[in-house]
């Protein structure tokens, strides 16, 4: 396979994979994560084609058909195989955007067909249970309540519920002024029973938690800072133990439970959307899969011929 030998170095590699992400952060404000998950794919790359003395930005169709099969070979899952394509498509068009190749490498290369998986939800009895478990007599059980009352009144990210901060809250129009993915903002009613919740928890509890330290994150820790993704997820994973949840549990799972219920419930697809927040009424859509799946599931117990 010939290459053109005046290749960039590793450095300068880096450099493109900088230049990249700076970029489409300014473009669509993509989370910390995503661009993450972008620099992940883009590093795995470079150092695999490094080994066969070829750099990102001469990287050819076959080269990067060559990586995905030995990626397969180690046991890439076809999801994962379709995010690290996603990650190079992205890429490569960036560079011929910018006048820096003049060929897209992924042009013809398709995506692995994935079914897509159904969300885990809870039922509203495993979610009264949940609600349930958290000894609301100690400060931080009663804002572990607090933040679960919230997160499955409103159907928000984790990362959004841990960013949630007092002034983007109103409690007299009962609503939160949320800033999802991409900078975009919605505003989403919180429920009467998330709010009895909140206001309790302001006037109390929350103040017994920070005691002379001050934030204006809404759901603070011990010491006062902001909670951590990974924080919130071992507190759910806790509490769902304790209410005897059998289904794998995760701070998402809130949100998928408030999604399904809705629906369940007769809310309107689109309504659903807003209030998730999602720029695509298609991603929505998987919701109503599992909403169908409970209707049979019902269907079967309840009627006298199902």
């Amino acid at each position: 396979m010939s290459h053109n030998t005046e290749q960039p170095t590793k450095n300068s590699s880096e450099v493109i994979i900088d230049q990249f992400l700076d970029a489409i952060w300014m473009e669509r404000g993509l989370s910390v994560n995503t661009l993450g998950a972008y620099r992940a794919d883009l590093v795995s790359l470079r150092k695999w084609l490094a080994k066969r003395d070829t750099s990102l930005i001469y990287a050819t169709r076959s080269d990067l058909l060559a990586f995905i099969a030995w990626r397969t070979e180690e046991g890439a899952k076809p999801r994962s195989t379709a995010r690290q394509l996603s990650s190079f498509r992205r890429f490569y068009r960036y560079l011929l955007r910018e006048a820096q190749i003049q060929q897209d490498p992924t042009a013809k290369i398709e995506m692995p067909r994935i079914g897509r998986s159904l969300p885990q939800s809870l039922t509203e009895a495993e979610v009264e249970a949940l609600l349930d478990a958290p000894n609301v007599k100690d400060p931080l059980g009663h804002r572990d309540r607090t933040m679960f009352e919230v997160l499955y009144a409103t159907g928000l990210r984790v990362s959004e519920l841990i960013n949630l901060k007092q002034s983007e809250i109103n409690l007299n129009q009962g609503v939160a002024r949320i800033v999802g993915k991409g900078d975009r903002e919605r505003l989403i009613p919180l429920g009467q029973e998330s709010q009895r919740w909140l206001r309790d928890f302001i006037s109390g509890a929350r103040a017994e938690i920070l005691l002379e330290r001050q934030t204006d994150y809404l759901f603070p820790t011990r010491r006062g800072d902001r909670m951590t993704r990974q924080a919130f997820c071992h507190i759910i994973k806790r509490y769902s133990k304790l209410a005897n949840i059998k289904s794998k549990m995760s701070p998402h799972t809130l949100r998928h439970a408030f999604a399904t219920h809705l629906l369940n419930n007769g809310a309107d697809l689109r309504v659903v959307q807003m209030l998730l927040g999602h720029s695509d009424l298609s991603t929505t859509q998987i919701y109503t899969h599992v909403a169908r799946a409970r209707m049979k599931e019902l269907h079967g117990q309840h009627h006298p011929r199902g």
